[in-house]
């Protein structure tokens, strides 16, 4: 495997994950055998806390988002909890299954989940109204449709788009925009999504795909389109606009205006 191909395959962050998971192992395995050595013994509950607490450390110094943390920090423990409570087998199945069908994602994309607060939803309400109504509006994946859903409530005459492929997000989003007529949601992803139709496209991915977003946009978007990034930024171009936030993980909104037409 080539150089390149090893660093891409390293950021995944499920990968990530599971080498924060061995080193932290590794490290407990050293520190119990010294304290061996001395009159000193941790129960078993208490290997498990320390590897967690090792693994969502490692974790945060390889980069890994907030979610991935608490899952590193409560994997071990957990597997000790229910080994003892003997739940029975299939749990564990339907655990993985439901990780699986929320997080796919993350691992075909490199693009975690991450849904958009109430102060992202206020900027881009306030961006949105100095649009010419009516828009057209699509969310380039759309995780619950929180977002769009708000978005569509409060311009009635636009038309909202979510695209989502992770199949129990999709599901859910599907089902709350039923009744919104002017919002709708597509299992498609988002480099399938014909930009030309929309005025307005937003995303909150992570710093992986931006570039080719970026090259996407180029292609496709009208002249006097926007693109909106929550929190991530396109390297080596500078937005129009940045709106800051200040909301968690959650920084700024960052606008480009396609084709180099003036902002309003």
């Amino acid at each position: 495997m080539a150089i390149g191909e090893e660093r891409a395959v390293l950021r995944l962050p499920v990968l990530r994950a599971l080498l924060a998971q061995g080193l932290a192992v590794a490290l407990v395995v050293v520190l119990v055998y010294l304290l061996a050595l001395l009159p000193w013994r941790m129960s078993l509950l208490s290997v498990a806390l320390l590897q967690g607490v090792l693994a969502a450390v490692i974790g945060w110094r390889l980069g890994l988002s907030r979610w991935w943390l608490w899952i590193n920090l409560a994997f071990l423990p957990a597997l000790l909890v229910v080994q003892r409570a003997e739940l029975p087998g299939w749990l564990f199945l339907l655990g993985f299954v439901l990780l699986l069908l929320v997080n796919w994602n993350s691992l075909r994309e490199q693009v975690p989940l991450y849904l958009s607060g109430r102060k992202a939803q206020q900027r881009l309400q306030q961006c949105l109204s100095e649009r010419e109504l009516p828009l057209r509006f699509v969310d380039l994946g759309c995780g619950t449709a929180g977002t769009l859903l708000q978005l569509a409530r409060r311009f009635p005459r636009g038309q909202f788009v979510g695209v989502e492929t992770a199949p129990l997000l999709f599901v859910f989003a599907w089902l709350r925009c039923l009744l919104q007529e002017n919002c709708s949601i597509r299992y498609q992803s988002l480099w399938q999504v014909d930009l030309a139709t929309f005025d307005v496209a937003y995303c909150f991915l992570s710093p992986v795909p931006m570039p080719r977003l970026w090259a996407k946009a180029q292609t496709e978007m009208r002249a006097g389109s926007w693109l909106i990034s929550n929190t991530f930024e396109i390297a080596d171009v500078p937005a129009d606009q940045v709106f800051e936030i200040n909301e968690g993980r959650q920084t700024r909104l960052l606008l480009w205006q396609m084709k180099g037409a003036d902002i309003r």
